[in-house]
Formats: structure tokens, C-alpha cells, sequence
């Protein structure tokens, strides 16, 4: 299958997705919570979630019987294949449930184990955020453009976002964050797969994270890189397996943050 024709599958899984999606949005709907109620964690997921995943698993199934698939609701299947699509139906399913359009559907692609395609799509701005390690662009009720991560190499001038700040585990994860946050000039919570896509179009600069899953963060590295920006572990490892996630808009801004991540 050529680039071309990669790119146009990778729509149509957004666009029949989205279609699964956008029915339950702002409605009255089914909602499990997947914690059964350990550790005080709630851990939703919708009838939304289930019925687009289940439309994504079938085109991928029927177009690609030999690649491999990993979703957040229906799990893994050959995930040793040479390309593996990597798949969150609804990432922000908190805000989803709430009303909130800070939330989006994530599309991945890697090959031998490196994101190498992604896209968000927010169906109900109508807005899809693509990219491909090496461009990225964000098409929506506007038309399409390019997108480019802003210029700020000091942490005393980003814009950092986190989903919860509550997430990091109390002791040095939360410590290390707090640190980072602490020397940033503003702070912005709750935006999900939305931080990473705004911090592609330059308009934040800094996103950290923790306890991520591949899931939810395979499809927005090849827009961040596209961008011009950086995405890793707090190591500074590769971020495709999830964990503790770092991206930055320049390199001098995540190598700043790695160090007080890693003191």
C-alpha cells in the first residue's frame, strides 16, 4: 500500500469512528467503571468506546489480516507483526462523559516497534490533527495547515499541561513533577491527547505525564515530531511504551525539563 493510500486509510478509520462516537456524545448512555472501584481509581469506559474500537478492529482486520492490533477495550492481537495499529477510541473519557470536547480519537501505526504514523480526531469540532515524524498538519472547519511547535527554550517562559497533577504517585514522581511545574510560567490541567496536539500548534510548550499506556500516546508522537518537537520517557528513552511521558516543543526545553525530572 503506498503512503498515499495509507494516509486515506487511516481517515476512514476516523471517519467511521467518529460516526460510532458521536451519537453518545452529550447523551444518555452505558458506563462501566474498569477499576471495580480498587484503590479508589475510576477508570470509565462507555458504550462509545466499545463500538468504535469494534468498527476500527474490523477495517484493519479486513484491509490488513497480517498486521498486528492494540486497543484500550478489546486488547492485543499480533503485536509481534512488522506494523501494529495502536488504538484509543476515546482518549479523555472523563471529559467525554462530561461534556467536554477535550477529548479525541487516537490512531497509531507503528513499524518494528517506532510510531511512524498518527492522527487525532476530535469528530465533534471537526478537527483531525495528523503527522508523520516528519510534517504535521491539523485540518478542520478553517481548512488545513501546517503545524509547528513554538520557539521556547526556557522553562521560566512555557505553558505545561498534565491531565491531573493528582496522577503522579506520591514521593519522587510527584516531587519531580512539582519541580518542573514550579519553574513554568502557567499551568493548564485536563486536556488530555488535546495538550500534545496544542503543543503542535504551538500553542503550549511543555506536556508531562504518568502512567500512560502505548495506547495513549503512540498516535500523537508522530504529530508532535512532525511539529518540530520532542517526545520521550522521563528517561529519555523512547516514549512508545507509555509510562512517564515527556514532550517538549524545542530540544532545549525537554533537555531543561529532563533535568529536574531527573535530578
Amino acid at each position: 500500500m503506498s503512503v498515499v493510500d495509507l494516509a486515506r486509510f487511516m481517515e476512514d478509520l476516523a471517519t467511521q469512528s467518529g460516526a460510532a462516537i458521536l451519537p453518545f456524545f452529550r447523551a444518555h448512555f452505558g458506563l462501566d467503571d474498569k477499576s471495580h472501584g480498587t484503590d479508589h481509581a475510576f477508570d470509565p469506559v462507555t458504550e462509545a468506546d466499545r463500538a468504535a474500537e469494534v468498527v476500527m478492529r474490523r477495517m484493519i482486520q479486513d484491509r490488513f489480516p497480517c498486521h498486528g492490533i492494540l486497543g484500550e477495550e478489546f486488547g492485543a492481537e499480533r503485536t509481534d507483526a512488522e506494523c501494529v495499529w495502536v488504538l484509543d477510541p476515546i482518549d479523555g473519557t472523563r471529559a467525554f462523559i462530561s461534556g467536554l470536547p477535550t477529548w479525541g480519537t487516537l490512531i497509531g501505526l507503528t513499524h518494528h516497534g517506532a510510531a511512524v504514523r498518527g492522527l487525532m480526531h476530535q469528530p465533534y469540532l471537526q478537527e483531525r490533527f495528523l503527522g508523520d515524524g516528519k510534517t504535521a498538519s491539523v485540518r478542520g472547519p478553517k481548512g488545513e495547515r501546517p503545524l509547528h511547535t513554538r520557539r521556547c527554550d526556557a522553562l521560566s517562559g512555557a505553558i505545561l499541561s498534565t491531565t491531573d497533577p493528582r496522577l503522579f504517585a506520591e514521593g519522587q514522581e510527584a516531587e519531580r513533577y512539582r519541580s518542573v511545574e514550579g519553574s513554568v510560567r502557567m499551568s493548564r490541567y485536563g486536556a488530555d491527547c488535546y495538550a500534545y496536539c496544542m503543543l503542535a500548534a504551538g500553542q503550549i510548550d511543555l506536556v508531562v505525564e504518568a502512567g500512560l499506556k502505548p495506547y495513549d500516546i503512540v498516535a500523537l508522537i508522530p504529530i508532535v515530531e512532525g511539529a518540530g518537537g520532542v517526545v520521550t520517557a522521563w528517561d529519555g528513552g523512547p516514549a512508545t511504551g507509555g509510562g512517564r511521558i515527556v514532550a517538549a516543543g524545542s530540544p532545549r526545553l525537554h533537555e531543561a525539563a529532563l533535568k529536574r525530572l531527573n535530578p
